[in-house]
């Protein structure tokens, strides 16, 4: 994988891309009870869910999102739509888990079609995708403890926060800026 980043052109643009789900039952982290007592979480029965693809420019600090409302090829290959729309002709390159959606042969003929480069990232290693850390981040300030009244008001709320972000929260947040970042050198 950094072999392949060696040829990246130096105009090209840098991009981290990852998914994660929202859900209306909340991640329950911490709550607070008076000794001997449960804790009481409001609740509506229903799980439903909504799926944030997002991207990170890794020199930048840029994102782009989209929601919808499962991990589908489609929805993956309308961010790809969209990616390919806001940096017009400029190269891009972009990392990546092997996801089911990621590896659609429609998903790879989209992606050739629209001169966007894959660099695929080791499997079962979340630590490497920026774009993991910073979903770490949103669902510990957004998701969890909390019960919205409805699955688009929680992405809704996702969304804001990920938007309001600048650019150098956002990298800082993704680990980008750490001296350990393993792609520093790149940037």
């Amino acid at each position: 994988m950094v072999r392949q980043l060696k040829l990246m052109p130096e105009e090209a643009v840098l991009l981290m891309e990852d998914e994660t789900i929202l859900r209306l039952f909340p991640v329950l982290r911490r709550a607070w009870s008076l000794r001997g007592e449960q804790a009481l979480v409001p609740i509506t029965g229903q799980n439903a869910k909504r799926v944030l693809f997002a991207t990170i420019n890794l020199r930048t600090g840029q994102r782009i999102f989209l929601r919808g409302r499962d991990m589908k090829q489609a929805n993956f290959q309308a961010l790809l739509c969209e990616v390919r729309r806001r940096y017009r002709e400029r190269p891009v390159w972009m990392l990546l888990d092997e996801a089911k959606c990621h590896i659609a042969e429609k998903s790879q003929v989209l992606a050739s079609a629209l001169d966007i480069h894959f660099v695929w990232l080791p499997k079962q290693c979340s630590e490497l995708n920026s774009m993991d850390q910073l979903w770490k981040e949103l669902k510990g300030n957004v998701s969890a403890n909390y019960q919205f009244s409805s699955i688009d008001e929680h992405a809704d709320y996702a969304e804001n926060w990920l938007h309001n972000l600048t650019d150098k929260e956002a990298l800082r947040k993704a680990g980008v800026l750490s001296k350990n970042f393993w792609l520093r050198s790149f940037l």
